[in-house]
């Protein structure tokens, strides 16, 4: 729970930072840099929206609910399974 705020402080004042922690280095990373070249709030849009799909992931890994559509838009595996199961969920066809 402290790192979800942390996590949304830190993209509050530098978006592409948020996605970096959540994503890492890719993809994801550099569309956030871009769209916060461009304007601030398309930045921001960008990062809330891969930290609400990781934190959705999660919540519904926790549960036990297996949902292997992947979320358009993003492209980090982490954030596709929510951090758990990284590398070893069944691939989507």
């Amino acid at each position: 729970m402290i790192s979800a705020i942390l996590l949304i402080i830190i993209t509050v004042f530098i978006p592409p930072v948020g996605v970096y922690m959540i994503a890492g280095c890719g993809a994801d990373l550099l569309i956030n840099i871009c769209l916060t070249i461009l304007g601030y709030f398309p930045g921001h849009i960008h990062a809330f929206y891969i930290e609400y799909v990781y934190y959705n992931k999660r919540e519904q890994a926790q549960q036990g609910i297996v949902d292997n559509r992947a979320a358009p838009g993003v492209y980090s595996q982490n954030v596709q399974t929510g951090g758990s199961g990284y590398g070893t969920m069944a691939p989507t066809h």
